[in-house]
């Protein structure tokens, strides 16, 4: 049961992930999966469908640049409603990361 925990833990932060790597700048999908395979132990097979969702949802938006090691390569970034988005959930993560930590490792005043 724990190894589906783990699933479901970090498939629900995956977009915020990618919401947070597009926050610091345009990049293309295999980037992007190569940062949070590092970081979360993203699959590079979840980035696709994730990209398709975040755009089809308006988050995101594509264009192509030419890559001068091969075809043209489509690069992500934000829309305004994906800044918003990423700053509404990024707020969200942070107070819920904070009540978690208060849980998991309370000060010496409080209770368990």
């Amino acid at each position: 049961m724990p190894e589906f925990a783990d699933i479901q833990l970090r498939k629900g932060v995956l977009p915020l992930c990618v919401l947070a790597v597009l926050a610091h700048g345009d990049s293309y999908a295999y980037e992007i999966a190569g940062r949070l395979a590092q970081a979360v132990g993203m699959g590079e097979g979840t980035i696709y469908p994730l990209m398709r969702r975040l755009q089809a949802d308006g988050l995101v938006e594509t264009y192509l640049e030419e890559s001068p090691s091969g075809p043209s390569r489509k690069y992500y970034r934000l829309t305004g409603a994906g800044r918003s988005a990423f700053e509404s959930q990024r707020d969200e993560w942070l107070a819920f990361r904070r009540a978690v930590d208060l849980v998991i490792e309370p000060t010496s005043g409080g209770k368990a």
